[in-house]
């Protein structure tokens, strides 16, 4: 299963784009439950320059590490 990507937003004169970043900040990792050591472990990349937090960022990570649990308990993956 690969890692998922973080979804960040700029604005450019006025509009607002939205692209894949280059990986989650320190904080949407912490509202989760991780530390950055742990992240890296799961093969999740941080960008540690972003200090925001996205909720679409967060409900990524925790759908993530749900699966995961999932498969680790042995369930088969949907």
């Amino acid at each position: 299963m690969d890692p998922p990507k973080a979804i960040v937003r700029r604005k450019i004169k006025d509009i607002l784009r939205q692209r894949v970043g280059r990986g989650f900040s320190i904080n949407e990792v912490k509202v989760v439950g991780l530390t950055i050591r742990e992240a890296r472990r799961l093969g999740l990349y941080i960008d540690e320059r972003r200090r925001s937090k996205r909720d679409e960022n967060i409900e990524i990570l925790r759908n993530y590490l749900s699966s995961i649990r999932r498969l680790e308990s042995g369930e088969k993956e949907i």
